[in-house]
């Protein structure tokens, strides 16, 4: 799989339809949660996309400084459902941490993770930080990477 990073404008439109389409399949079908997706903040982040055969099998976003919290974050963190069994999650992560410090210039990155994936984080540096909390009903905590 290859990873590249892009702005917003610099997504084709097949990508952005591979990447909302994706992002729908995951968080409202799969999880069954009825949230607002296209939340007008893909305009101001990075897109980090994992291709494999000409397909967008994996995906974050990333955010500056101030955008989200108070240091760079990425978010929307998604693998396909039929190519988890790879471990591309940990190459996504390594992938979207590189991004962070190529293009913000930063280290800490400041997350809110889905609470089942602690584990999952803490294996790239992440340590949990205050308590649980619900967002679009799913428990999430947040986490930080120094």
């Amino acid at each position: 799989m290859n990873f590249i990073v892009k702005t917003f404008k610099e997504l084709t439109t097949s990508e952005l339809y591979e990447i909302l389409q994706l992002r729908s399949e995951v968080f409202v079908v799969e999880q069954n949660c009825v949230y607002q997706d296209i939340d007008g903040k893909d305009q101001k982040a990075l897109h980090v996309l994992g291709i494999k055969k000409g397909k967008i099998i994996a995906y974050t976003r990333l955010f500056n400084s101030g955008e989200y919290f108070d240091t760079p974050s990425f978010g929307r963190v998604i693998i396909k459902e039929t190519e988890r069994k790879y471990g591309y999650g940990h190459d996504l992560i390594k992938a979207s941490i590189q991004a962070v410090v190529d293009n913000y210039n930063e280290t800490k990155i400041t997350i809110s993770a889905q609470t089942y994936l602690k584990k999952f984080y803490e294996s790239h540096g992440f340590i949990k930080i205050g308590e649980d909390y619900l967002e679009d009903g799913i428990p999430h905590i947040k986490m930080i990477r120094d």
